[in-house]
């Protein structure tokens, strides 16, 4: 027996609720760009970075909107069910979840981008360093 498996895998049905669940909580760069390159953009993308990073680079069509200023206000342009997906530096980043905390927090629908940035240069990704979408919503 390995340590692999020492500990028994879960029952299928446990196992395929508990990805599930996962995934209603996050979603990776590949999804995002396929999303965003096919038309099926149905989610606002916010870069919760600050703002010398969200300079350097972004996905093209994110909102810049650092954690710490997600509020009410910035958000009422959005209709109720919006789904948010929030991205920043990385894995070793915790800003995406401090804006998940905060969305949630406002009733919004919100995933993480696992991977942040730094995955979606993983992938060969493209950043845009054009400003157009750097203040988000008012």
């Amino acid at each position: 027996m390995s340590i692999v498996t020492e500990i028994a895998a879960a029952p299928p049905a446990s196992a395929l609720a508990h990805f599930t669940s996962l995934l209603a909580f996050e979603t990776d760069c590949w999804d995002v760009h396929h999303a965003l390159t096919s038309g099926q953009h149905d989610f606002v993308l916010l870069d919760v970075r600050g703002p010398a990073q969200f300079e350097a680079g972004h996905i093209a069509g994110a909102i810049h909107l650092p954690h710490g200023k997600i509020i009410a206000s910035k958000l009422a342009q959005f209709p109720a069910g919006t789904v948010f997906v929030t991205y920043c530096a990385g894995p070793h980043c915790n800003g995406a979840t401090r804006a998940a905390i905060r969305l949630a927090r406002l009733g919004r629908p919100v995933k993480i981008m696992a991977g942040g940035i730094t995955g979606w240069i993983d992938e060969g990704f493209a950043l845009d360093s054009r400003m157009s979408a750097e203040e988000g919503p008012a």
